[in-house]
């Protein structure tokens, strides 16, 4: 009788279950918790269940998701951006002060503030590089810097905390209408920041998994040393990551700016953890080389639904940070079984 040789099975070439295929998806876990927040929702809060008040949850959840696009790339990359919250309110001030300081037509000091912002992300990504220090401490630094910038600056310039009225100066009712229009569908308001959102969040989903530099972001942030052995330039990808921070500041501080035509300079002090939130929840893990961005503006979206589901559902809202804190390590600790269970 002849026998027969079991031959060893090759894992790189076995097959996957469709499970585990699904499980590998770093945004199912943020899939999943939107699910269940708009289901408790649902559930208690009657006014959360009306269709016009389907644009107000976006437009929450839009404030935060634009951010939470450019952090989690960043984050992905494997870096943070600690000054990302006071960042918008910088641009936002930067625009507002030069057009009315110097008379200049609004869409110079849109402009300038749109370089400003790209020169803050790149000063960012150049100071990481040059001090070899972590992201936490060199953009905690920019912070703190941000933050007497914005407070200074305007109390020079205006003699107060706010930023003064554009509303007379030429270019403003062109500029409201890009940044701070609406439109409606039905009986659902749209506002411009959701449209740009999902753009934003479309663009930045196909440059990560249909790029080359998509894969930079990858490999720098699980190993930027093996990363640059092979030929990416770690430099030049993390420079832009900052950048792309920065210009996701410059649109959402001009939204603010159009939006009530002026600015506190204390604002954004606390919206950068919004925004690492976002994209924890989204399956962004804080090690970097890992997340999605999709999964970040469905974190964006779980934000917007609790903001406005609470108030509706007649909840103290002083529980809704405790909130935030549970979502978040509940958070980590279901993207961290998506991952083995995905690898396995």
């Amino acid at each position: 009788m002849t026998s027969v040789t079991a031959t060893p099975t090759d894992d790189r070439v076995g097959t996957r279950s469709v499970l585990s295929s699904v499980l590998a998806r770093p945004e199912v876990g943020a899939l999943i918790g939107a699910i269940a927040v708009a289901v408790l929702f649902l559930a208690v809060a009657p006014a959360f269940r009306s269709i016009g008040n389907v644009g107000t949850v976006l437009y929450g959840s839009s404030v935060i998701g634009i951010m939470a696009v450019g952090v989690a790339l960043l984050m992905i990359g494997g870096e943070f951006d600690l000054s990302a919250g006071v960042a918008v309110t910088t641009s936002g001030l930067t625009a507002a002060h030069t057009a009315w300081w110097f008379g200049l037509n609004v869409w110079a000091g849109i402009l300038i503030a749109l370089l400003f912002s790209l020169g803050i992300g790149a000063f960012n990504g150049f100071l990481l590089h040059r001090t070899g220090l972590p992201s936490f401490l060199v953009t905690l630094g920019t912070f703190f810097v941000l933050q007497g910038v914005n407070l200074a600056v305007t109390r020079l310039v205006t003699g107060g905390v706010s930023s003064n009225s554009l509303s007379d100066l030429d270019g403003f009712d062109s500029a409201k209408a890009v940044f701070a229009s609406s439109f409606s569908v039905g009986p659902v308001n749209i506002k411009i920041p959701i449209v740009y959102w999902i753009l934003l969040t479309v663009l930045a989903a196909t440059l990560l998994l249909r790029s080359r530099y998509g894969n930079w972001i990858f490999a720098v942030g699980g190993d930027s040393a093996a990363a640059r052995a092979v030929g990416v330039p770690v430099v030049a990808t993390k420079i832009a990551l900052f950048m792309g921070v920065g210009f996701c500041a410059w649109m959402l501080g001009m939204h603010n700016l159009f939006q009530y035509n002026n600015l506190q300079s204390g604002q954004g002090v606390g919206n950068e953890f919004i925004y690492i939130i976002a994209a924890v929840i989204g399956g962004c893990l804080l090690t970097g080389g890992y997340g999605s961005i999709v999964g970040a503006s469905l974190g964006a979206l779980i934000f917007g639904m609790t903001q406005l589901g609470i108030t509706y559902a007649g909840w103290n809202v002083d529980w809704f940070k405790t909130f935030l804190g549970v979502m978040l390590i509940a958070s980590v600790l279901v993207n961290m079984y998506v991952k083995r269970k995905g690898e396995g």
